[in-house]
């Protein structure tokens, strides 16, 4: 693949994933009445910059993977006697001047505009993108695979997976991946009947798709909404259930990818056209909000948990024990980044 094609594509779209979730930080505290110092494409030497009214620097940097919105104050929330002493002028726009019903909107508003960017592409997609859909029905059933002894037959039309409609063979694929390692309850049309059947969990279940069997789908204003919210709760538990899996050991880590795996997958679909690389930017804008919302100190997930114990509690919380939580979160993104990596790079040169 073309380097420079997969270079602009990683900078498009981790650009339009970082942007609008940087964005919803920003929009948010500005809504609050806090003041942003800085508002940052990319992490070093400023390649671009400028200040807005209001006194904050907006900049294009040197390394263009992610960026931040820094906040006023943000960084004293564990240290509120800092924040006591500042002057009345000092505290005039800080993070910790405004009650923390107000902060919780500043911090969650980073996953929740990652969520309706994603939302808002696969809606677009079901709406502008007609496709020709592979429906659920079952052309063959391989011999002596946990679908052939559940007894699943060729011409049966897959509905449910557990709790999930199944409408095309791709629902099918994401349904199964969330049953993994577990019996899942699959419930067919054959015929006149409805029959349910379990497969036990395995790497397989034997299903091979009825090519001829396809529908061609366009939808209107309403079902493309209803579609691409659905959409994304589904990606939303399919990654959920991935990154389960990968702590019990159920899943192999060997399949988390670094930004070397976005740029491939970017590149291949900018190549593939504008529709493909939409898709790519709302699965990925799924991705860092999912992951963002994790109870990490150092993410998005583990500060909200913060203030819902505080509000809780009634106790504002810090001291050491609160530094070290915070250092083992980021030896812990250190690790995940170290791990993702060496993943690549040991794909890319062949070293397993």
């Amino acid at each position: 693949m073309n380097t420079l094609l997969t270079i602009v594509a990683l900078l498009i779209v981790l650009g339009v994933v970082v942007f609008v979730h940087e964005l919803g930080h920003f929009l948010a505290a500005r809504w609050a009445g806090v003041r942003v110092n800085t508002f940052s494409i990319g992490f070093g030497p400023a390649l671009i910059k400028w200040h807005d009214r209001r006194g904050t620097m907006w900049k294009i940097a040197a390394l263009p993977l992610g960026g931040y919105v820094s906040i006023y104050g943000q960084e004293d929330m564990f240290d509120r006697k800092k924040y006591a002493a500042l002057p009345a002028d000092k505290k005039r726009g800080h993070y910790l001047s405004v009650p923390a019903w107000k902060q919780f909107i500043i911090i969650a508003a980073g996953v929740t505009m990652n969520f309706i960017l994603a939302w808002g592409i696969y809606s677009a997609l079901f709406m502008f993108q007609p496709k020709n859909v592979q429906l659920p029905v079952i052309g063959q059933v391989i011999q002596e695979s946990v679908a052939f002894k559940a007894g699943v037959k060729p011409g049966d039309t897959i509905v449910r997976i557990d709790e999930e409609k199944i409408t095309n063979w791709g629902e099918l694929i994401i349904a199964k991946e969330l049953a993994a390692n577990r019996d899942a309850n699959v419930l067919v049309v054959r015929g006149e009947k409805l029959v349910q059947v379990k497969l036990s969990p395995a790497e397989r279940w034997g299903l091979i798709a009825d090519g001829s069997k396809t529908e061609f789908r366009k939808k209107g204003l309403w079902g493309a909404i209803y579609s691409g919210a659905r959409e994304t709760y589904h990606q939303s538990k399919t990654l959920l259930v991935v990154l389960k899996q990968i702590v019990t050991g159920e899943r192999s880590s060997k399949q988390l990818g670094s930004f070397i795996t976005i740029a491939e997958v970017s590149g291949q679909a900018m190549a593939m056209g504008f529709f493909a690389l939409l898709s790519i930017i709302a699965l990925l804008s799924v991705n860092l909000a999912v992951i963002n919302l994790l109870p990490l100190p150092v993410l998005d997930g583990g500060y909200l948990l913060i203030l819902i114990i505080e509000g809780i509690t009634r106790r504002k919380l810090g001291g050491r024990g609160m530094e070290i939580a915070i250092l083992c979160g980021w030896i812990l993104i250190a690790a995940m980044f170290a791990l993702t990596m060496w993943n690549d790079l040991a794909r890319v040169f062949g070293l397993r």
